[in-house]
């Protein structure tokens, strides 16, 4: 409907960024929201708007000192604790909120939509697809057999392509191998990232643990796709268990108690508890537990491969000026008032 006009989808005046996929989770859109955000976040004033998943509110929110993953939903949550210079708000219907988040934060310079590229009722002026290169879409399926929720067809909507999850020596001839099998169009932007993890800090005290001085990992997921973290632990660890839980859980003070005695019944003295950045800010609200154990969580972060990075920050910093420089150009010449 949209495709035809027979629906149409609204633009606002300032520039808006949408990251999505065409696939059901796990090709790591909320680390490249927070890679956009760390990259623009000391040169324009930033706001990211998401639906909130599995949130206990409903309507827009503006996550303020008190909110909770409860009530914005635990990637909002994640943005707003790692980055509380910008404003982090939700709303499942992306039309209606942003005219609240505008009249909230009117100094808003740009707006990251996490996880909107299937909401058409908003036209973004720069979409950003991610595609898993374990599962890319042009050879994956439709739900239920594989993990496709939108046509293929539908990339052809991106401005930029990116190819995540891909192995750190991946070669030129695969990476060209890839664009060819993707097709993108002429005016198409294709990118590849490799991830990264960061060494990981205790839940509460901040206290940072290389993952060397460590034997034993008990690991507490509850991830799309937990993957690249269990790659790392085979070649990190001597051994490692995992207790995995689904996509966006609320854990539970019996979850925590069951973790616990998991973790207590592993031998060995030099061990611990480890999970994602997502799954600590549903875990946090257990802190008189928590504070007890050797809970640390490990930091993910996008890199991009070929040395593309700057090429990549230029053209998101290129597409803000230029709107605003297009705006200005179409803004009819200020009559002053007759005195």
């Amino acid at each position: 409907m949209y495709d035809k006009k027979i629906f149409q989808s609204a633009s606002f005046g300032i520039p808006v960024i949408c990251v999505g996929n065409l696939s059901v989770g796990g090709t790591g859109k909320s680390p490249m929201v927070e890679y956009m955000v760390e990259m623009l976040k000391d040169k324009f004033n930033v706001a990211t708007l998401s639906r909130g998943y599995k949130r206990k509110t409903k309507g827009y929110t503006l996550a303020n000192d008190n909110s909770t993953a409860l009530e914005i939903g635990d990637e909002p949550m994640q943005f707003h604790l790692k980055f509380p210079g910008i404003s982090v708000s939700v709303g499942e219907e992306r039309l209606e909120a942003i005219p609240q988040l505008l009249h909230d934060k009117p100094e808003t310079q740009v707006i990251i939509l996490d996880d909107a590229f299937q909401h058409r009722t908003i036209k973004a002026g720069l979409n950003i697809l991610l595609t898993d290169f374990g599962n890319l879409f042009t050879r994956d399926f439709y739900l239920p057999t594989g993990d496709l929720r939108d046509l293929k067809s539908s990339y052809k909507r991106a401005e930029v392509i990116v190819v995540t999850k891909c192995p750190p020596d991946l070669s030129e001839k695969e990476k060209n191998e890839i664009i060819i099998e993707i097709n993108p169009l002429r005016e198409q932007s294709v990118f590849f990232t490799k991830i990264q993890y960061d060494e990981p800090y205790h839940i509460s005290t901040k206290k940072n643990l290389h993952l060397t001085e460590i034997n034993e990992v008990l690991l507490v997921s509850g991830i799309a796709n937990p993957k690249s973290l269990k790659k790392l632990l085979e070649d990190y660890s001597e051994v490692y268990y995992m207790m995995q839980y689904p996509d966006h859980y609320i854990f539970t003070i019996d979850d925590l108690k069951e973790i616990k005695k998991r973790f207590e019944s592993i031998d060995g003295k030099n061990k611990i508890i480890l999970t994602t950045e997502k799954d600590a800010v549903r875990l946090v609200k257990f802190n008189n537990v928590i504070n007890e154990l050797p809970l640390f969580v490990i930091p993910i972060r996008h890199r991009f491969l070929f040395d593309e990075e700057r090429r990549f920050n230029q053209l998101i910093i290129d597409f803000i000026q230029n709107f605003k420089l297009s705006m200005n150009s179409n803004l009819p010449e200020q009559v002053l008032p007759v005195r």
